[in-house]
């Protein structure tokens, strides 16, 4: 029997351990859990039924008027069940119906090692100042593995740390450090805006939820550059293809200036990817650039094409390739042989390396 009611829906769903909840029309109710769509039931949700519980949402999110997305078409939000977690809504229309898709985020994060990030990635919270990138296409568990960086550094040490995500998903409790949350569109009207306020905040940290433009980078370069640890998002995979989106991201005529200064304040790119595991889940898989005099040098010379081959052979200062990653999830029995094929970056040579 389909259930309309949201708080139940929620509820259901925290319970699964489901990661999201899909309310579309023409459509069962239906949770994705470990990485599978899953149906609730086979009762197809009708327009009007998709369009209440909505409303109802809404209702829960503190009464959040519907403007934006009956005028837009598209909203982002979070709100919180007390005692049950905290939700991401992504609202919307499509074919002319409300929908929904919302996101599960637990209220206490868990241990990273079970996360499977490895313990190098949380080290980048221990840098005083300089940009580090976590990067990787939609549902990757970015933000998860930027939460949990947070909190190491939350715990580690006292600094002031000033978060922008649209929209917030983790919450943090001030423990040594004080941290300020602010979620884009209600606390503040865009990240260039919420970013150009950070630097008379007396910030030590600053994390922004996504480097979205030219103007974005700008800001946030400077800012590595004038000794604050800037962490960041972007929706690449690989340190190569990073740096590139960065630097294409200005017109020519700036490439060669934004080379210099990226050379100068970017200390790591960690990109990651869920992949199927054999087991039933998904599992994570890393690809870990730490910013060396090589590295500094190819970026300054344009030679990003190289950049593999320095990881490759950095293995001692604790870098990976994606690929390697993902050979050494084969090799140990975790994820098939044509899953590590389908992530790969380069498949065919990949081929080659697994038939060794």
């Amino acid at each position: 029997m389909a259930i309309h009611n949201p708080e139940e829906i929620l509820k259901i769903a925290a319970v699964k351990n489901a990661s999201d909840v899909f309310i579309i029309s023409g459509q069962p109710l239906s949770y994705k859990i470990d990485g599978q769509i899953v149906k609730h039931d086979d009762e197809k949700l009708m327009p009007d039924d998709t369009e209440a519980i909505i409303n109802k949402i809404y209702e829960l999110s503190s009464d959040r008027n519907l403007t934006r997305v009956s005028d837009g078409g598209d909203d982002d939000f979070s709100f919180s069940i007390p005692k049950v977690a905290r939700f991401r809504v992504s609202a919307y229309k499509q074919r002319g119906t409300l929908a929904a898709v919302i996101r599960i985020v637990a209220f206490d994060l868990p241990e990273p090692a079970s996360l499977g990030i490895p313990p190098i990635v949380l080290a980048q919270g221990d840098l005083k100042k300089g940009l580090m990138l976590v990067t990787g296409p939609a549902g990757s568990g970015k933000s998860t593995t930027l939460a949990c960086v947070i909190d190491k550094i939350n715990n580690d040490f006292n600094d002031h740390i000033i978060t922008m995500e649209d929209p917030i998903e983790y919450l943090h409790r001030h423990k040594k450090s004080i941290v300020s949350q602010r979620e884009i569109s209600l606390d503040t009207e865009s990240y260039v805006h919420a970013l150009r306020a950070a630097l008379r905040q007396a910030p030590d940290v600053i994390l922004l939820g996504e480097l979205r433009d030219s103007e974005t980078i700008d800001i946030a370069m400077t800012a590595a550059e004038t000794g604050h640890l800037v962490i960041s998002t972007l929706h690449t995979v690989g340190a190569a293809n990073t740096i590139d989106r960065v630097i294409d991201a200005f017109p020519a005529e700036q490439q060669g200036q934004i080379r210099v200064q990226l050379a100068m304040v970017l200390k790591s790119v960690i990109s990651q990817q869920l992949v199927p595991a054999i087991d039933g889940g998904v599992i994570p898989v890393f690809e870990i650039m730490l910013v060396n005099d090589a590295i500094k040098n190819m970026i300054r010379e344009s030679k990003i094409h190289q950049i593999d081959s320095v990881i490759t052979s950095s293995q001692a200062e604790g870098m990976v390739t994606m690929d390697g990653s993902l050979i050494k999830l084969f090799k140990e029995g975790k994820i098939t042989e044509e899953t590590a094929l389908a992530f790969a970056v380069q498949p065919d040579l990949m081929k080659r390396r697994m038939s060794l």
